[in-house]
């Protein structure tokens, strides 16, 4: 399985703010508050609960947006950061690792 991040180097994980009580559930970007750093905590997270059954992807477009993010672009109009599992669109619109959990288990239930 395959899980996509796509965003811009400097923006923030969330609409929300970076504070005590951590409702994305990761501790290791905070008080960051940014993308990059978010990430790396959310894909550590991932791996760690998950032992490789999950690819974890960034795609930053600052410099461009690959064909596929266009027509997700197109199509939603998503938030950033936009996710992406096993190529279909989630709306999640932040880092959250609760959200994310949710969605892993969903699609692995699933077949």
């Amino acid at each position: 399985m395959q899980v996509e991040v796509v965003g811009l180097k400097d923006i923030s994980c969330s609409p929300f703010p970076c504070d005590h009580t951590r409702s994305c559930g990761l501790y290791d970007c905070y008080p960051s508050g940014k993308l990059l750093v978010a990430f790396d905590a959310l894909q550590k997270e991932i791996h760690a609960e998950y032992e490789g059954r999950v690819e974890m992807k960034l795609t930053l477009i600052d410099d461009g947006v690959p064909p596929h993010i266009e027509k997700i672009i197109e199509k939603y109009y998503p938030p950033l950061p936009i996710f992406l599992v096993n190529g279909e669109y989630v709306p999640m619109g932040r880092i959250s690792l609760p959200m994310l959990q949710k969605e892993l288990e969903r699609v692995f239930r699933e077949g």
